[in-house]
Protein backbone atom coordinates (compact mmCIF):
# COMPACT_ATOMS: atom_id res chain seq x y z
CA UNK A 1 0.00 0.00 0.00
CA UNK A 2 1.13 3.57 -0.67
CA UNK A 3 1.23 5.97 2.31
CA UNK A 4 1.70 9.71 1.81
CA UNK A 5 3.06 12.12 4.41
CA UNK A 6 2.72 15.78 3.35
CA UNK A 7 4.43 18.60 5.19
CA UNK A 8 2.16 20.25 7.77
CA UNK A 9 1.17 23.76 6.71
CA UNK A 10 -0.89 25.10 9.63
CA UNK A 11 0.81 28.02 11.38
CA UNK A 12 3.15 26.71 14.08
CA UNK A 13 2.43 23.04 13.33
CA UNK A 14 5.89 21.49 13.59
CA UNK A 15 4.94 17.83 14.00
CA UNK A 16 5.19 15.25 11.23
CA UNK A 17 2.76 12.46 10.35
CA UNK A 18 5.40 9.71 10.47
CA UNK A 19 8.84 9.65 12.03
CA UNK A 20 11.63 7.73 10.26
CA UNK A 21 11.09 4.87 12.74
CA UNK A 22 7.40 4.62 11.80
CA UNK A 23 8.09 4.88 8.08
CA UNK A 24 10.74 2.17 8.42
CA UNK A 25 8.22 -0.21 10.00
CA UNK A 26 5.78 0.28 7.12
CA UNK A 27 8.49 -0.15 4.50
CA UNK A 28 9.79 -3.32 6.16
CA UNK A 29 6.31 -4.83 5.89
CA UNK A 30 6.22 -4.22 2.14
CA UNK A 31 4.59 -0.80 1.80
CA UNK A 32 5.76 2.43 0.14
CA UNK A 33 6.04 5.75 1.98
CA UNK A 34 6.05 9.03 0.06
CA UNK A 35 7.14 11.92 2.26
CA UNK A 36 7.21 15.54 1.16
CA UNK A 37 10.61 17.20 1.20
CA UNK A 38 11.21 18.91 4.55
CA UNK A 39 8.13 17.40 6.21
CA UNK A 40 10.10 16.26 9.26
CA UNK A 41 12.61 19.12 9.44
CA UNK A 42 10.83 21.20 12.11
CA UNK A 43 10.62 18.11 14.36
CA UNK A 44 14.33 17.36 13.84
CA UNK A 45 14.02 14.61 11.19
CA UNK A 46 16.07 15.35 8.08
CA UNK A 47 15.16 14.07 4.62
CA UNK A 48 18.33 11.95 4.73
CA UNK A 49 16.90 9.99 7.66
CA UNK A 50 13.90 9.01 5.50
CA UNK A 51 16.04 8.24 2.46
CA UNK A 52 18.21 5.98 4.62
CA UNK A 53 15.23 3.69 5.29
CA UNK A 54 14.15 3.74 1.61
CA UNK A 55 11.25 6.13 1.93
CA UNK A 56 10.66 8.16 -1.22
CA UNK A 57 11.12 11.91 -0.74
CA UNK A 58 8.87 13.86 -3.12
CA UNK A 59 9.14 17.51 -3.90
CA UNK A 60 5.60 18.85 -3.64
CA UNK A 61 2.58 18.46 -1.40
CA UNK A 62 0.51 17.51 -4.44
CA UNK A 63 2.76 14.53 -5.15
CA UNK A 64 2.68 13.35 -1.53
CA UNK A 65 -1.13 13.45 -1.64
CA UNK A 66 -1.80 12.12 -5.11
CA UNK A 67 0.64 9.19 -5.00
CA UNK A 68 -0.91 7.92 -1.77
CA UNK A 69 -3.77 5.55 -1.13
CA UNK A 70 -3.66 6.60 2.53
CA UNK A 71 -2.55 10.08 3.64
CA UNK A 72 -1.17 10.41 7.17
CA UNK A 73 -0.94 13.84 8.75
CA UNK A 74 -1.39 15.45 12.16
CA UNK A 75 -3.38 18.64 11.59
CA UNK A 76 -6.65 18.85 9.62
CA UNK A 77 -6.27 19.61 5.91
CA UNK A 78 -6.29 23.26 4.92
CA UNK A 79 -8.50 24.67 2.18
CA UNK A 80 -5.51 24.60 -0.20
CA UNK A 81 -4.83 20.94 0.58
CA UNK A 82 -8.43 20.09 -0.24
CA UNK A 83 -7.46 20.64 -3.87
CA UNK A 84 -5.37 17.46 -3.69
CA UNK A 85 -8.26 15.22 -2.68
CA UNK A 86 -9.00 12.39 -5.10
CA UNK A 87 -10.82 9.81 -3.00
CA UNK A 88 -7.90 8.77 -0.79
CA UNK A 89 -8.24 7.61 2.78
CA UNK A 90 -7.10 10.20 5.33
CA UNK A 91 -5.91 9.70 8.90
CA UNK A 92 -5.43 12.90 10.89
CA UNK A 93 -6.93 15.00 13.62
CA UNK A 94 -10.07 16.54 12.10
CA UNK A 95 -12.25 18.08 14.86
CA UNK A 96 -15.15 18.18 12.42
CA UNK A 97 -17.61 19.27 15.13
CA UNK A 98 -16.05 22.74 14.90
CA UNK A 99 -14.53 22.56 11.40
CA UNK A 100 -15.29 25.01 8.61
CA UNK A 101 -18.03 24.16 6.16
CA UNK A 102 -15.43 24.51 3.37
CA UNK A 103 -13.42 21.59 4.76
CA UNK A 104 -16.48 19.46 5.35
CA UNK A 105 -17.84 20.13 1.87
CA UNK A 106 -14.47 19.31 0.30
CA UNK A 107 -14.27 16.01 2.20
CA UNK A 108 -17.79 15.11 1.15
CA UNK A 109 -17.46 16.30 -2.42
CA UNK A 110 -14.35 14.23 -3.12
CA UNK A 111 -15.76 11.11 -1.46
CA UNK A 112 -12.94 10.97 1.08
CA UNK A 113 -12.85 8.22 3.69
CA UNK A 114 -11.60 10.17 6.69
CA UNK A 115 -10.62 8.75 10.05
CA UNK A 116 -10.53 11.38 12.80
CA UNK A 117 -7.74 10.22 15.06
CA UNK A 118 -9.15 12.08 18.06
CA UNK A 119 -12.28 9.91 17.77
CA UNK A 120 -10.53 6.52 17.66
CA UNK A 121 -11.78 4.95 20.90
CA UNK A 122 -11.27 1.55 22.53
CA UNK A 123 -14.02 -0.43 24.26
CA UNK A 124 -13.04 0.98 27.66
CA UNK A 125 -13.49 4.56 26.44
CA UNK A 126 -9.80 5.40 26.00
CA UNK A 127 -8.66 7.43 22.99
CA UNK A 128 -5.29 5.82 22.13
CA UNK A 129 -4.11 8.34 19.52
CA UNK A 130 -5.34 11.44 21.33
CA UNK A 131 -4.01 10.14 24.68
CA UNK A 132 -0.27 10.86 24.17
CA UNK A 133 -1.01 14.32 22.75
CA UNK A 134 -3.14 15.02 25.82
CA UNK A 135 -0.30 13.85 28.05
CA UNK A 136 2.07 16.26 26.34
CA UNK A 137 -0.39 19.16 26.60
CA UNK A 138 -1.07 18.49 30.28
CA UNK A 139 2.60 18.34 31.15
CA UNK A 140 3.25 21.54 29.19
CA UNK A 141 0.59 23.42 31.21
CA UNK A 142 2.88 24.54 34.08
CA UNK A 143 5.55 25.65 31.59
CA UNK A 144 3.05 27.89 29.82
CA UNK A 145 1.28 29.09 32.97
CA UNK A 146 4.53 29.85 34.76
CA UNK A 147 5.70 32.14 31.97
CA UNK A 148 2.33 33.92 31.74
CA UNK A 149 2.28 34.59 35.49
CA UNK A 150 5.59 36.42 35.28
CA UNK A 151 5.71 40.21 35.43
CA UNK A 152 6.28 40.29 31.71
CA UNK A 153 5.26 42.48 28.86
CA UNK A 154 4.32 40.51 25.75
CA UNK A 155 2.70 42.09 22.74
CA UNK A 156 -0.05 39.95 21.23
CA UNK A 157 -2.85 41.24 19.01
CA UNK A 158 -1.82 44.76 19.98
CA UNK A 159 -2.35 44.18 23.72
CA UNK A 160 0.14 44.63 26.51
CA UNK A 161 -0.02 41.43 28.55
CA UNK A 162 1.51 41.84 32.00
CA UNK A 163 1.27 38.81 34.29
CA UNK A 164 0.39 38.78 37.98
CA UNK A 165 4.06 38.44 38.91
CA UNK A 166 3.63 35.16 40.80
CA UNK A 167 5.78 32.09 41.26
CA UNK A 168 3.66 28.98 40.78
CA UNK A 169 5.00 27.24 43.87
CA UNK A 170 5.55 30.29 46.05
CA UNK A 171 8.35 30.30 48.64
CA UNK A 172 8.36 29.97 52.45
CA UNK A 173 6.12 32.73 53.78
CA UNK A 174 4.57 33.41 50.37
CA UNK A 175 1.60 31.25 49.26
CA UNK A 176 1.65 29.38 45.94
CA UNK A 177 -0.59 30.11 42.98
CA UNK A 178 -4.11 28.68 42.93
CA UNK A 179 -4.56 26.49 39.87
CA UNK A 180 -8.08 25.37 38.91
CA UNK A 181 -8.46 22.58 36.34
CA UNK A 182 -11.76 21.81 34.63
CA UNK A 183 -11.71 18.14 33.69
CA UNK A 184 -9.99 15.12 35.24
CA UNK A 185 -9.29 13.31 31.97
CA UNK A 186 -5.85 12.73 30.50
CA UNK A 187 -5.00 16.43 30.09
CA UNK A 188 -6.39 17.36 33.49
CA UNK A 189 -4.66 14.55 35.39
CA UNK A 190 -1.30 15.21 33.79
CA UNK A 191 -1.62 18.94 34.37
CA UNK A 192 -2.64 18.41 38.00
CA UNK A 193 0.36 16.20 38.73
CA UNK A 194 2.75 18.61 37.01
CA UNK A 195 1.41 21.67 38.85
CA UNK A 196 1.44 19.78 42.14
CA UNK A 197 5.05 18.80 41.58
CA UNK A 198 5.95 22.49 41.33
CA UNK A 199 4.20 23.28 44.60
CA UNK A 200 1.05 24.98 43.31
CA UNK A 201 -2.31 24.70 45.09
CA UNK A 202 -4.36 22.53 42.71
CA UNK A 203 -8.15 22.15 42.49
CA UNK A 204 -9.72 19.81 39.93
CA UNK A 205 -13.40 19.72 38.95
CA UNK A 206 -15.12 16.93 37.03
CA UNK A 207 -18.58 15.39 36.73
CA UNK A 208 -17.20 11.89 37.28
CA UNK A 209 -16.75 11.10 40.97
CA UNK A 210 -14.70 7.99 40.13
CA UNK A 211 -12.14 10.16 38.31
CA UNK A 212 -11.95 12.56 41.23
CA UNK A 213 -11.56 9.69 43.69
CA UNK A 214 -8.71 8.26 41.61
CA UNK A 215 -6.96 11.63 41.51
CA UNK A 216 -7.40 12.08 45.25
CA UNK A 217 -5.87 8.66 45.93
CA UNK A 218 -2.97 9.21 43.53
CA UNK A 219 -2.08 12.55 45.10
CA UNK A 220 -2.47 11.40 48.70
CA UNK A 221 -5.21 13.97 49.21
CA UNK A 222 -2.98 16.89 48.18
CA UNK A 223 -5.23 17.81 45.23
CA UNK A 224 -8.56 19.44 46.10
CA UNK A 225 -11.41 17.85 44.14
CA UNK A 226 -14.89 19.27 43.48
CA UNK A 227 -17.93 18.09 41.56
CA UNK A 228 -18.28 20.17 38.39
CA UNK A 229 -21.60 21.90 39.05
CA UNK A 230 -22.25 25.42 37.77
CA UNK A 231 -22.09 26.74 41.35
CA UNK A 232 -18.78 25.03 42.13
CA UNK A 233 -17.23 26.09 38.82
CA UNK A 234 -18.16 29.72 39.47
CA UNK A 235 -16.74 29.54 42.99
CA UNK A 236 -13.47 27.91 41.91
CA UNK A 237 -12.95 30.22 38.94
CA UNK A 238 -13.24 33.29 41.18
CA UNK A 239 -10.15 32.36 43.21
CA UNK A 240 -8.03 30.97 40.37
CA UNK A 241 -4.70 32.51 39.45
CA UNK A 242 -4.54 29.93 36.64
CA UNK A 243 -7.60 28.31 35.03
CA UNK A 244 -7.06 25.26 32.83
CA UNK A 245 -9.82 24.13 30.44
CA UNK A 246 -9.35 20.39 29.90
CA UNK A 247 -12.79 19.21 28.79
CA UNK A 248 -13.22 16.75 25.93
CA UNK A 249 -16.28 14.96 24.54
CA UNK A 250 -15.29 12.69 21.60
CA UNK A 251 -16.67 13.95 18.31
CA UNK A 252 -18.59 16.85 19.84
CA UNK A 253 -18.10 20.51 20.63
CA UNK A 254 -16.72 21.13 24.10
CA UNK A 255 -19.41 22.21 26.58
CA UNK A 256 -19.30 25.88 27.58
CA UNK A 257 -18.61 25.79 31.32
CA UNK A 258 -17.16 29.22 32.12
CA UNK A 259 -19.25 32.27 31.29
CA UNK A 260 -17.99 35.78 30.62
CA UNK A 261 -19.35 36.85 34.02
CA UNK A 262 -17.25 34.14 35.66
CA UNK A 263 -14.18 35.44 33.82
CA UNK A 264 -14.96 38.95 35.09
CA UNK A 265 -14.91 37.58 38.64
CA UNK A 266 -11.31 36.39 38.29
CA UNK A 267 -8.34 38.21 39.75
CA UNK A 268 -6.80 40.90 37.52
CA UNK A 269 -4.22 39.45 35.13
CA UNK A 270 -5.04 35.87 36.02
CA UNK A 271 -4.38 33.28 33.31
CA UNK A 272 -6.75 31.07 31.30
CA UNK A 273 -5.29 28.21 29.25
CA UNK A 274 -8.12 26.63 27.27
CA UNK A 275 -6.91 23.27 25.96
CA UNK A 276 -10.48 22.57 24.80
CA UNK A 277 -10.15 25.23 22.10
CA UNK A 278 -9.63 22.66 19.33
CA UNK A 279 -13.18 21.48 20.13
CA UNK A 280 -14.56 25.01 20.36
CA UNK A 281 -13.37 25.93 23.86
CA UNK A 282 -15.03 25.62 27.27
CA UNK A 283 -14.70 29.32 28.20
CA UNK A 284 -17.02 31.93 26.70
CA UNK A 285 -14.19 34.42 26.15
CA UNK A 286 -11.91 31.90 24.42
CA UNK A 287 -10.99 32.17 20.75
CA UNK A 288 -8.25 30.29 18.86
CA UNK A 289 -4.77 31.78 18.81
CA UNK A 290 -1.49 30.67 17.25
CA UNK A 291 2.04 29.93 18.43
CA UNK A 292 3.12 33.16 16.75
CA UNK A 293 0.52 35.25 18.64
CA UNK A 294 -0.62 33.01 21.51
CA UNK A 295 -1.95 35.53 24.04
CA UNK A 296 -4.73 38.07 24.22
CA UNK A 297 -6.42 39.91 27.09
CA UNK A 298 -10.18 39.78 27.69
CA UNK A 299 -11.90 41.04 30.85
CA UNK A 300 -8.41 41.84 32.23
CA UNK A 301 -7.48 38.13 32.10
CA UNK A 302 -4.69 36.66 29.96
CA UNK A 303 -5.97 34.00 27.54
CA UNK A 304 -3.80 31.31 25.93
CA UNK A 305 -5.89 29.34 23.42
CA UNK A 306 -3.50 27.61 21.02
CA UNK A 307 -5.13 24.48 19.53
CA UNK A 308 -1.92 22.54 18.86
CA UNK A 309 0.12 22.96 22.04
CA UNK A 310 2.07 19.68 21.55
CA UNK A 311 3.68 21.24 18.45
CA UNK A 312 5.81 23.28 20.89
CA UNK A 313 7.74 20.06 21.55
CA UNK A 314 7.47 18.66 18.05
CA UNK A 315 10.08 15.91 18.27
CA UNK A 316 8.59 14.29 21.39
CA UNK A 317 5.07 14.76 20.05
CA UNK A 318 5.89 13.27 16.63
CA UNK A 319 7.37 10.18 18.26
CA UNK A 320 4.31 9.86 20.50
CA UNK A 321 1.91 10.37 17.57
CA UNK A 322 3.70 7.76 15.44
CA UNK A 323 3.76 5.21 18.26
CA UNK A 324 0.00 5.63 18.69
CA UNK A 325 -1.11 5.64 15.04
CA UNK A 326 1.31 3.02 13.68
CA UNK A 327 -0.67 -0.10 14.76
CA UNK A 328 -3.69 1.17 12.80
CA UNK A 329 -1.55 1.95 9.74
CA UNK A 330 -0.05 -1.54 9.83
CA UNK A 331 -3.53 -3.04 10.05
CA UNK A 332 -4.73 -0.94 7.11
CA UNK A 333 -1.65 -1.89 5.13
CA UNK A 334 -2.24 -5.58 5.77
CA UNK A 335 -5.97 -5.87 5.06
CA UNK A 336 -6.99 -2.58 3.42
CA UNK A 337 -9.04 0.34 4.70
CA UNK A 338 -12.49 -1.22 4.44
CA UNK A 339 -11.55 -4.51 6.09
CA UNK A 340 -9.65 -2.69 8.84
CA UNK A 341 -12.77 -0.66 9.58
CA UNK A 342 -14.83 -3.84 9.67
CA UNK A 343 -12.61 -5.76 12.11
CA UNK A 344 -11.46 -2.90 14.37
CA UNK A 345 -14.11 -1.29 16.56
CA UNK A 346 -11.73 1.48 17.78
CA UNK A 347 -10.89 2.43 14.19
CA UNK A 348 -14.56 2.29 13.20
CA UNK A 349 -15.45 4.70 16.02
CA UNK A 350 -13.00 7.16 14.48
CA UNK A 351 -14.66 7.03 11.08
CA UNK A 352 -15.76 10.60 10.37
CA UNK A 353 -16.60 10.15 6.68
CA UNK A 354 -17.00 7.05 4.56
CA UNK A 355 -16.69 7.83 0.86
CA UNK A 356 -17.92 11.34 1.57
CA UNK A 357 -20.83 10.37 3.79
CA UNK A 358 -21.17 11.20 7.51
CA UNK A 359 -21.84 7.99 9.45
CA UNK A 360 -21.54 9.53 12.93
CA UNK A 361 -24.92 10.81 14.21
CA UNK A 362 -23.37 13.53 16.37
CA UNK A 363 -21.46 14.93 13.39
CA UNK A 364 -24.55 14.83 11.20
Amino acid sequence: MDFGVPREVWSGENRVGLTPAGADMLIRTGHRVYIEQGAGAAAGFADLAYLAINAQVVYSAEEAWRRAQVVVKVAPPTVDECGFFQGQALLSFLHLAVASTDLLNALRGDRITAIACEMIQTDDGACPVLHPMSEVAGRMAPVIAGSLLETMIAVSSGDEARGRGMLLGGIPGIPPANVVILGAGVVGRNAARAFLGLGAQVTVLDQDIARLRRLDEESGGRIVTMLATAYNIGKAVSFADVLIGAVYVPGQRAPLLVTRDMVRSMRPRAVIIDFSIDQGGCVETSRPTTHRAPIYVAEDVLHYCVPNVPARVARTSSHAWTNAVLPYLLMIGEVGVEEALRISRPLRRGLALYRGELPEPALR
